[in-house]
């Protein structure tokens, strides 16, 4: 079984997967946010697909600990999720992923046209590896 990460945003929605020993985490893709029905088929048959037992979300916080308007949005979508799924879902901090992911892909050399379509998706990978390595 494996871990699924959702890094949300309002136009495209990152997801990253764990290996099955749920040690390592790997950018999957990303998916359009709208029309959400698309969205969460999609994710459920990467959900059977990958035999995932468990999703994390990553929860916007201001950067002195508080949630603002970005932390509602995603509480909106986690309801919307558990009302579609029956895989636990848990949240965990994800100030500064997309900044981290994006010095990652600059590092590496990826060109500012694919960042753009692999931010979503490695910031993903950044937060559930915090996951993972925070232990059970």
């Amino acid at each position: 079984m494996r871990v699924l990460a959702i890094d949300y945003g309002t136009k495209r929605i990152g997801i990253a997967v764990s290996d099955e020993l749920k040690m390592t985490a790997q950018p999957l893709e990303f998916i359009p946010a709208e029309p959400f029905a698309k969205f969460l088929e999609r994710l459920q048959t990467l959900i059977r697909e990958k035999e995932v037992d468990q999703i994390v979300v990553g929860m916007p916080r201001n950067m002195d600990g508080s949630y603002g308007p970005a932390a509602q949005k995603v509480e909106t979508f986690i309801g919307a999720l558990r009302d579609a799924l029956v895989v636990p879902i848990a949240t965990l901090d994800e100030r500064l992923t997309s900044s981290q992911a994006n010095r990652t892909l600059i590092q590496g050399g990826v060109s500012r046209r694919k960042r753009k379509q692999k931010t979503d998706q490695t910031a993903a990978a950044i937060l559930l590896q915090s996951f993972l390595d925070s232990g059970p």
